[in-house]
């Protein structure tokens, strides 16, 4: 579960991210975050993924407090929770198989784990054919589901999805909101952050939308109250 109670994050430049925020998104659930530049979206995720602590308030990720988390906890915190970024964050020069084993190899999985977890999470995003490709070979949408692969191998109780389908076309997008539908349904919490209005339409999901760095709605019709504002 996520809970972020009367959150505020303040930078030393005098930005004044968040400004007392309070949700909680709840294991297995599907939510969107949405909210024009400078909203404060990218700080949340940060927080979530404990990159920031916040100025005060308490953010609470998979049973870990993160305002007073220990340094030595934190890749333990980090394992409950994969990224999927917009630039995919690949590795060029290793295939597609080698993209997925890294994320396992750098947490210490054993290689018998990793011949078995690989395959698996491969072919549940529908890239089973191309284990032996490079990302350069690999379409935008291949790419994105190859991001979404090495988010899911080390089976996180939580994957955040920074702009997903941003360099991707309407259908390809399609396909990805899709796929995280499908991941979601087998127990994943997913947060989506994304500016797509037609997405969030077509999948009719939570929606919490943000702006200068207040929860201005929160509900299944988030986003339309948000945008009439």
């Amino acid at each position: 579960m996520i809970e972020f109670t009367d959150v505020v994050k303040s930078y030393s430049v005098g930005t004044h991210a968040l400004r007392g925020i309070s949700m909680q998104i709840e294991d297995g659930e599907f939510a969107y975050l949405v909210g024009p530049s400078g909203s404060g979206k990218s700080t949340i995720i940060k927080l979530i993924t404990g990159e920031l602590k916040p100025t005060s308030g308490t953010v609470h990720v998979n049973g870990y407090s993160l305002e007073r988390i220990r340094k030595r906890e934190l890749p333990f915190m980090r394992r409950t929770v994969g990224v999927v970024f917009q630039d995919f964050r690949l590795i060029q020069d290793m295939t597609v198989y080698e993209n997925v084993a890294f994320a396992m190899r750098v947490i210490g999985a054993r290689e018998k784990e990793i011949r078995e977890r690989v395959p698996y999470v491969l072919e549940l995003v529908g890239l089973e054919t191309k284990s032996r490709r490079h990302p350069k070979e690999l379409s935008g949408g291949e790419q994105q589901r190859l991001a979404i692969a090495r988010a899911l191998v080390n089976n996180p109780s939580t994957i955040i999805a920074d702009e997903p389908t941003g360099n991707l076309d309407p259908a390809r997008s399609l396909e990805i909101m899709s796929l995280l539908q499908e991941i979601n349904n087998l127990g994943t919490t997913m947060l989506v952050v994304t500016h797509e209005k037609d997405l969030v339409q077509r999948f009719h999901r939570r929606v919490i939308a943000i702006d200068e760095g207040l929860i201005v709605s929160d509900g299944m019709d988030g986003y339309f109250s948000y945008e009439d504002q």
